[in-house]
């Protein structure tokens, strides 16, 4: 099996943790479908323009907010990547530290789905996949 979206996703979290926007924007397609941490806030975001609403929110909200990847699961069309996440509230000297999963799916070079979930299994179950 191919590891390229796999290292498509790494790419994007490495975007991410860079403050590299257009770096990100570049792998997503533009219609992609995103459903993050704060959908509860916010809704699901839509496209090149919800990628850019979730950025300005969540960095401005945690602005040394970095990623670590700790696994990667390649699935073909879909990857999911267990991560450890950590930094500061805006404005707090208060550190967190999370773990998550972030699973994505691939088209054409493209991520075309994200979403980020607290359990593997979930992240599984969304993704069309079971154990």
């Amino acid at each position: 099996m191919s590891q390229e979206n796999a290292v498509l996703h790494r790419r994007s979290i490495d975007a991410v943790n860079r403050r590299d926007l257009g770096a990100l924007l570049a792998l997503m397609d533009k219609d992609v479908e995103a459903v993050p941490r704060i959908v509860a806030v916010e809704g699901g975001l839509h496209g090149h323009e919800g990628i850019r609403q979730w950025w300005g929110t969540w960095l401005e909200a945690f602005p040394d907010y970095e990623l670590e990847v700790v696994g990667m699961r390649d699935l073909g069309d879909v990857t999911i990547a267990t991560f450890s996440a950590g930094g500061h509230g805006a404005g707090s000297e208060v550190p967190f530290e999370d773990n998550a999963w972030l699973a994505c799916r691939w088209r054409h070079g493209r991520c075309v789905w994200w979403q980020v979930f607290g359990a593997e299994a979930d992240a599984l179950e969304a993704a069309g996949l079971s154990e």
